[in-house]
């Protein structure tokens, strides 16, 4: 008896992608079901970066069509589409980025522009098209972390060739001032050089812009939260109760301007003695998954107190371009996916959709 589409979408329907927790039909991942005789393919296209798992879900597919009888050759080609998403109402879109992450904190030390920088290079080591903005005007981190010391080009006089480390793109202010110059800058100032920064830079066909903003609440953050297009904003904490007070009034000021909260990640969880193995939590413990039970947010991930982290970094090597393999650049590549997953069940942005409507005088 012939196989039919029907049973293969039935087949599909009961196979769920471990990263989604859905089947691949309601998440309309599985398309272009094709029946030659007994041979079956498909194509299953996710709507977030996955390189380090994609054999591991075309092998759950494949395993699930071929159980089926009469069921030839099963060909799965897999791959990943990212498309934009809804962004704060009235709030200009950005040319060459689909989506906007902001990575944010409420106090300093908390190990914020390290969790951004090796988040973005998770997200390209997983297949998508990153970029990265220093919005730390005062006190920029990005061009020591990825290496950088170059200034950037203008072709046209006008807008700012972003640099690329790591195959990623990136711009700070770092690029265009002294090392050892003071932004001896008042709110409004800082808050015009990032505006400039973000839109004058010529972003290449980015699935994600990550926004590694200063920590606290003030100026910079508000101007990002009210003129900058933000799809979503991830919260960097330690389980310490003081680091923790500030993590909220971070959470707080994004949902009062309508910026979705993707999720809370907790560094510094625990430390791990290189010499003999003991585990200790010097910055206490559960803080992170309190947080996220008291707002209803999801805990993206924990990352380790590690030497390594701090070293790599500072070499302008980070983590996850350092040491691809390791399990601390394994966690990093899940936080990764599991924002774009969560960024992925957002709303679609369907302004490109609409034509401008233009009154004239006839």
């Amino acid at each position: 008896m012939a196989i039919t589409e029907s049973q293969i979408q039935t087949a599909l329907a009961e196979v769920i992608d471990p990263n989604t927790e859905q089947n691949f039909i309601a998440s309309k991942s599985a398309k272009n079901i094709k029946i030659d005789g007994r041979n079956v393919s498909v194509d299953i296209v996710l709507g977030y970066p996955a390189n380090s798992v994609l054999a591991e879900i075309k092998a759950l597919v494949e395993n699930k069509l071929k159980s089926l009888p009469d069921v030839g050759i099963v060909t799965i080609n897999i791959g990943s589409r990212i498309v934009s998403h809804s962004v704060q109402r009235g709030v200009q879109l950005l040319s060459g980025v689909k989506n906007i992450i902001a990575v944010a904190s409420g106090k300093g030390g908390v190990g914020k522009s390290t969790t951004a920088v090796n988040l973005t290079l998770a997200l390209a080591a997983e297949g998508a098209r990153v970029g990265i903005l220093d919005a730390d005007i005062y006190g920029p981190s990005q061009p020591q972390m990825l290496g950088v010391n170059k200034r950037p080009d203008s072709k046209d006089g006008k807008s700012i060739e972003p640099l690329e480390s790591h195959g990623i793109q990136v711009m700070s202010i770092g690029f265009l001032v002294d090392i050892d110059t003071p932004m001896v800058w008042r709110g409004p100032m800082a808050t015009g050089a990032l505006e400039q920064l973000l839109r004058d830079t010529r972003w290449k066909d980015l699935d994600y812009l990550v926004i590694d903003l200063p920590p606290g609440t003030g100026d910079i953050q508000l101007t990002l939260s009210q003129k900058v297009p933000v799809t979503g904003a991830i919260i960097v904490t330690t389980p310490q109760d003081i680091a923790l007070l500030d993590a909220r009034k971070g959470l707080k000021m994004f949902e009062k301007v309508g910026i979705p909260i993707l999720g809370i990640v907790e560094n510094m969880s625990t430390h791990i003695c290189s010499n003999c193995g003991h585990e200790e939590h010097i910055f206490g413990a559960g803080g992170g998954a309190a947080m996220c039970k008291d707002y209803n947010v999801d805990l993206l991930g924990s990352l380790p107190l590690d030497i390594r982290i701090r070293e790599q970094t500072d070499n302008g090597k980070p983590t996850v371009a350092a040491e691809p393999d390791s399990d601390i650049a394994k966690i990093y590549k899940q936080i990764a996916r599991t924002t774009a997953i969560k960024l992925s069940q957002l709303n679609l942005d369907h302004s490109s959709k609409f034509p401008n409507i233009v009154i004239q005088n006839t």
